[in-house]
């Protein structure tokens, strides 16, 4: 099991800045390198014993190992006539945003409510 773990934490660091940044693609004279916020996670188990207790013991071993891994595209750089700038994905934003305004909204009304009483 160690040998799996340890392969899986050699897989994600190579993979590393590769997964947060694209391959520059050339467009209409301009290059665009394509950015992303990456996220993994992984676990692994392992188990081993005999039962104790009024039945006969019982053998066992165990083992066991998940993952999982999240990206989103966060925006681009754009490079065009020498100038380089961030171009954010809206939609991205958007996703982000939503909940934050919708929580800060209910804070607000919260802290207004209280400060009538």
């Amino acid at each position: 099991m160690a040998s799996l773990t340890k392969q899986l934490a050699d897989t994600v660091t190579q993979v590393g800045v590769h997964s947060a940044y694209g391959a520059p693609v050339e467009v209409d004279g301009a290059t665009i390198l394509p950015v992303a916020c990456t996220t993994y996670g992984f676990g692994a188990g392992e188990g081993m014993g005999e039962g104790t207790g009024e039945q006969a013991p019982a053998q066992g071993e165990g083992s066991g190992g998940g993952g999982g891994g999240m990206s989103v595209p966060v925006g681009a750089y754009v490079t065009q006539d020498g100038v380089t700038r961030f171009q954010p994905n809206v939609i991205a934003l958007l996703v982000v945003a939503v909940p934050f305004v919708w929580v800060a909204g209910r804070a607000l009304a919260r802290v207004i409510r209280a400060l009538k009483r």
